[in-house]
């Protein structure tokens, strides 16, 4: 089973892109396309890693909403 592909866009507060299934280093001064496969697959990885949290997140909030109120125990 091979990993799923990234999602385009930007890492926040990161100067890389994937456009076009290719990563670009972004800066004020111009683009670069990073062509080394260590580092491409590096970001992959990283990528991969970030939607999977993303989505581990999304998921704990909806069971959270769809779970009732808790008891917390408290008594008044």
């Amino acid at each position: 089973m091979s990993a799923p592909t990234p999602r385009p866009g930007r890492f926040v507060r990161s100067p890389v892109v994937l456009r076009d299934g290719q990563w670009w280093l972004i800066s004020q001064a111009g683009s670069i396309l990073a062509t080394d496969p260590t580092f491409t697959s590096t970001l992959d990885h990283f990528a991969q890693a970030m939607d999977a949290a993303d989505q581990a997140v999304a998921d704990l909030r909806a069971r959270e909403s769809d779970s009732p109120a808790r008891d917390t125990g408290r008594r008044r």
